[in-house]
């Protein structure tokens, strides 16, 4: 009876992992069973990691919260996803309320029971003004203050946060921006930051960013200027004209524990001279929300300052900004970015870097009301700019190209003298689809990089990606196909295929095959904008696991030509009848070297060396080794190595066959 329970339950696994997840987590909270069942869950766990592969356990809160927690199954155990748990409750229609509690919010005014021991609270104003709270909310405060910063509150107080900017944004006095910022610098607190990385909601920091921005840009300025500053958040205004000499916002906040970090906006001069009349600037500077956006984001950018946002005048579009950094290692390279507020990404195209020094960078940057209001700089430790990576990069693509098209030159030029058989005709069929796809993808590759480099639109950079995409499986495909027509040389030796077979075959799958793939992953991943990686054009990998579209195929690929090289190896080195061909184990030796040598790169063995630099991404020899062999096209110059040496294969062909079947059987595979 145990074995066949354990056997359905690995059957409801296999079909339905979800459900029955959740029946265990609603069990995981009786009275005296916690322990068992938890036990059970993680046994569970370690079986269906076999056989589903991310399986979700959800879990509900304890009595005085409401939500769940969800788990997910890696490694045999139960890591935690999202944190649904909250004892603060915002609701559709504007209400806010408290564990023991409930405020009615946002413009409400039906009455309500408050917390234990206390009357009823009214958030807002009716349309006669009566209102027992203030006009700057600031009666919520406490009930805010006072809860724990745990993930389900946070996603709460983010939804009040832009419920308040969203109705609340008119005539933003001193009062209520301090009520703003002190709820807000409850949830930026770097206590909590790690807390962030379970809030449901994968766009929360971004929707915070936005509902101060839009808040803060309404604020109200007493004699011509404003300041507020919370520990988290600072909030300054200017009044500025074009007589202005010139404006600079500067902060200085901390950021843990132990330090601080500054920051500087300034407008230049000129800029202030574009303004027809007396406007307003508003700067507000955050020194954790870098690190907040680091967490809720899946491709993330390690920011290395605070994030300074600004509201302009649309007349002015170009700022200085200087920023502190917080890792001053002298190997650490700065990027100077924007925050798309669309896109919801960091993009390199807002800004430019004016200079950079091992405590400080400036960057300048264009304003834009609608994309562009917040700015900081990235670092990248783990990614590797090597001068050299690129200078071999950029040398390879162009002899990678020039040896591609002379390679097809050369093979229009002999193609008759070189396919009089069939299994030649097929042979160099493979070899020039193989250097046009590859060919065609490097052309791709240099304009999927100027697509991005010169900040075109977003359309253009999808379509550079799919053709991309499906030129690389092209090339993938068409090896895959030279491989089989290499196994059905050697094992299909009296099986004789039509030349009209064959073309219609390989086009099926040489072309074919990456069509269908490329169309499913566009299809699939673009309606919810999870087909393209943050900040390139190439697919995206962390939100979607669009990459796998190509690597799967990729590597498949690799593997089964693995076994074709090996096949090979096996013919060629086994003697034929008669003891002449025993004497020959040096010159057998030479043949075998040559055959793996030319097929290694001929069916994209030399890709494999991707796989080192996933395992290590930090290992600049991986990296190296990798970039020489691809970047550097070995495929394209063995290519072209191979075409320029097919008019003397053409005159000597039925001699060269001829004595290579004397002595051994795989003889015939020297290209």
């Amino acid at each position: 009876g145990l074995c066949q329970g354990v056997m359905f339950c690995l059957f409801i696994l296999t079909f339905n992992p979800l459900l029955i997840f959740q029946v265990l987590g609603q069990e995981s909270k009786t009275d005296n069973q916690q322990g068992t069942v938890n036990s059970c869950v993680s046994m569970l766990c370690e079986m269906v990691s076999v056989i589903n592969i991310g399986a979700i356990c959800i879990q509900p809160c304890s009595p005085s919260f409401h939500g769940e927690t969800s788990f997910v199954c890696e490694d045999r155990k139960w890591q935690m996803l999202t944190d649904d748990c909250a004892s603060l409750d915002v609701h559709s229609e504007g209400h806010v309320s408290v564990a023991g509690g409930h405020l009615s919010s946002v413009g409400e005014r039906n009455p309500v029971h408050g917390k234990p021991g206390g009357g009823a609270k009214y958030f807002g104003a009716d349309e006669h003004g009566n209102s027992n709270c203030q006009a700057d909310f600031s009666c919520i405060i406490p009930d805010i203050l006072s809860s724990p910063a745990i993930p389900g509150n946070i996603a709460d107080i983010v939804e009040l946060l832009k419920k308040i900017s969203l109705l609340l944004s008119e005539n933003v006095n001193r009062g209520k921006m301090q009520s703003y910022s002190r709820i807000a610098n409850h949830i930026l607190n770097s206590s909590i930051i790690s807390n962030w990385a379970f809030v449901k909601d994968r766009n929360a920091s971004s929707v915070l960013l936005d509902s101060v921005n839009l808040f803060a840009g309404k604020l109200l300025l007493r004699n011509g200027s404003e300041s507020i500053q919370e520990h988290f958040i600072s909030t300054k205004g200017y009044s500025i004209h074009k007589n202005t000499s010139g404006k600079s916002f500067d902060f200085s906040m901390g950021f843990n524990n132990t330090g601080s970090i500054t920051g500087r906006v300034v407008i230049p001069e000129e800029e202030l001279l574009k303004l027809p009349k007396t406007s307003k600037a508003i700067s507000i500077a955050f020194p954790t929300l870098g690190a907040i956006i680091e967490t809720n984001q899946l491709d993330p950018g390690l920011v290395n300052g605070m994030v300074l946002s600004v509201s302009l005048p649309e007349e002015l579009r170009h700022i200085l900004l200087t920023f502190e950094k917080m890792n001053k290692l002298e190997n650490i390279k700065a990027q100077c970015v924007g925050w798309h507020s669309t896109e919801r990404r960091w993009d390199n195209r807002a800004c430019k870097m004016k200079s950079d020094n091992i405590n400080s960078v400036v960057c300048v940057c264009k304003h834009h009301r609608r994309t562009f209001k917040s700015f900081s700089i990235l670092m990248s430790p783990t990614m590797l700019r090597n001068a050299v990576l690129d200078y071999i990069t950029r040398v390879g693509l162009g002899l990678s190209i020039f040896s591609l098209v002379l390679c097809l030159i050369i093979e229009t030029v002999v193609w008759h003298h070189v396919t009089k058989t069939e299994i030649t005709y097929m042979r160099h069929f493979c070899l020039v689809n193989i250097a046009t796809s590859l060919l065609v993808a490097d052309v791709l590759f240099i304009l999927a990089a100027i697509v991005h480099n010169t900040a075109l639109n977003y359309q253009l950079c999808v379509a550079a990606t799919f053709f991309l995409h499906f030129f690389y499986l092209a090339l993938f495909f068409w090896m895959f196909t030279l491989g089989l027509l290499i196994l059905y040389g050697l094992l299909l030796i009296f099986f004789k295929i039509a030349r009209s077979v064959f073309i219609a075959t390989a086009f099926s799958i040489g072309y074919g095959c990456p069509l269908v793939i490329s169309i499913l992953t566009v299809a699939i991943t673009e309606p919810k904008k999870g087909y393209l990686r943050s900040g390139v054009c190439w697919l995206n990998w962390y939100e979607t696991k669009a990459l796998l579209a190509f690597v799967v195929p990729a590597l498949s690929i690799i593997v089964v030509n693995v076994v074709v090289v090996v096949v090979v190896v096996v013919k060629t080195g086994r003697s034929s009848v008669g003891e002449g061909c025993k004497s020959q184990d040096l010159s057998n030796m030479i043949r075998i070297s040559k055959n793996v040598a030319l097929l290694t790169p001929l069916l994209g063995l030399t890709w494999g060396f991707g796989l080192a630099t996933i395992v290590d991404s930090h290992s600049l020899a991986f990296h190296v080794t990798f970039a020489l062999l691809n970047a550097f096209q070995v495929n394209s110059l063995r290519l072209g190595i191979v075409c320029t040496q097919t008019l003397s294969l053409g005159k000597s062909q039925k001699g060269q066959r001829g004595a290579g079947s004397m002595c051994c059987a795989g003889s015939k595979l020297s290209f």
